[in-house]
């Protein structure tokens, strides 16, 4: 299968970043162990159809494979990855997202989220990946399927994913609460802190 090709065509490396050959594992807690079995994508919230896949469904839609850099908050980055999944728009076309759906909050396992806008997962390079390279995703880089936005710091490409809710206003997840940034653009730098955050936590002014 020829892979999407979602690298840039020019200037590759973000802003304050340092190109590695290696996949660091990073990750707060423990690494939980999910049998594919057992495993189940809930998608809920303001959508008109919600639903639930288990792994077995999931395999059988289609696949595709993205060719992509990533780029950790943490500092590092790694070119020329290959994952291999179903594309995220397959799931926005089944669960056909209410008109004013404009944020999603990504649900993984054990019970972390980040938020994502809808028009951030809404791409084609974007993928539910189960396979990096032609291998398995392993536990330890988010296995069995994990979230891929190859353009937003990689915190945002959820591990262990379990889960998408459809949301008409944004919400911060559990990293952007604890100090990262609402939205996370690396070439921009958008590591720490959001301005977004404090209004929210602040409530109106007047």
């Amino acid at each position: 299968m020829t892979p999407i090709d979602v690298r840039p065509s020019s200037r590759r490396l973000p802003p304050g970043q340092i190109q590695t050959r290696k996949w660091p594992v990073l990750h707060y807690g423990p690494i939980p162990t999910i049998d594919p079995s057992s495993w189940r994508l809930r998608v809920t919230g303001a959508v008109e159809r919600p639903f639930e896949l288990d792994w077995a469904t999931l395999s059988a839609l289609p696949r595709q494979d993205v060719l992509c850099d990533i780029h950790c908050v943490t500092r590092w980055s790694r070119f020329d990855n290959r994952f291999a999944g179903v594309p995220i728009r397959t799931i926005l076309g089944r669960a056909r997202p209410d008109p004013r759906a404009t944020f999603v909050m990504v649900h993984g396992a054990p019970d972390f989220t980040t938020n994502v806008p809808l028009a951030d997962l809404d791409r084609s390079g974007n993928l539910l990946a189960t396979h990096f390279g032609d291998e398995p995703l392993t536990a330890e880089h988010g296995g069995p399927v994990r979230l891929v936005i190859p353009h937003r710091y990689f915190w945002k490409s959820a591990k262990w994913l379990t889960g998408f809710e459809f949301l008409h206003e944004d919400e911060p997840g559990f990293w952007e609460r604890n100090g990262y940034h609402m939205r996370g653009d690396p070439w921009t730098e958008e590591r720490h802190g959001s301005d977004d955050y404090l209004r929210m936590r602040r409530g109106p002014r007047g």
